[in-house]
């Protein structure tokens, strides 16, 4: 289990590693504004630096977007080889898979595909599902469970009908299933977390796939709720077998 930057967006990269040090985390998958696709050499170089500090390694880096730019698409395959990381979270455009077919191709590195709850493009399973059918067999989905609540669907229905396309997950649970509601400490609602776990051990979710907690809600202060959070993943962790 590793954290989704995201949750501390209103840290800076310095603070935000801290925490994570601080919480005993081993991965992390970044967000741009923590880690820039544009990071010159130097700044790889320095970046690598603080996660050898802090005893981590990053797990993927997300969401980006893809279009059929096929050049430009090509700069954060390279980005996610130079930074020595396998899955890039996305939100691919339509017309950007035959692209996205190729460089999968040539960098073996997974396209995650992340939906994004009602009104989005990968809203429902069957949007997704669609999405990767007959393409690259990494290309796949990155399930963000909190967003699957919010469209009213089941999130461990989601890993076990995309199966061997689960590469990511953004761990997730909210107060409410619709469209309006806000992230509560995972297991508490309506993430059955023991069944999700199950299911993605029967799917044989891969060791170096990226499963990263993400809260968004009490962005000030997040620490104590992240720390309810990994409690009651380790415990349905154990409850899973």
């Amino acid at each position: 289990m590793g954290i989704q930057s995201y949750t501390l967006r209103n840290f800076n990269l310095t603070e935000a590693l801290r925490h994570i040090e601080g919480l005993k985390l081993h991965y992390v998958e970044f967000f741009g504004a923590h880690f820039s696709p544009d990071s010159t050499d130097a700044q790889l170089k320095e970046m690598q630096a603080q996660l050898d500090r802090a005893k981590l390694k990053i797990s993927a880096h997300g969401v980006n977007g893809f279009s059929k730019d096929h050049a430009a698409n090509r700069k954060l395959f390279e980005f996610a080889k130079r930074a020595g990381f396998k899955t890039i979270t996305a939100d691919p455009a339509p017309d950007s898979f035959d692209s996205l077919d190729k460089l999968c191709e040539e960098y073996q590195i997974r396209i995650a595909i992340h939906n994004h709850g009602p009104g989005h493009r990968y809203d429902k399973l069957a949007d997704v599902q669609q999405a990767v059918k007959n393409r690259h067999k990494l290309v796949g989905a990155c399930i963000d469970t909190g967003h699957v609540l919010r469209s009213d669907e089941d999130p461990v229905k989601w890993a076990a009908e995309l199966a061997e396309r689960v590469f990511a997950l953004h761990i997730k649970d909210v107060k409410e299933r619709k469209s309006q509601t806000h992230d509560v400490v995972i297991g508490t609602a309506h993430l059955d977390l023991v069944a999700l776990f199950k299911t993605l051990r029967k799917i044989e979710f891969p060791a170096d796939g990226s499963m990263s907690l993400e809260y968004e809600s009490n962005p000030q202060n997040p620490i104590d709720d992240v720390k309810q959070c990994l409690t009651a993943a380790a415990e349905a962790i154990g409850k899973a077998g």
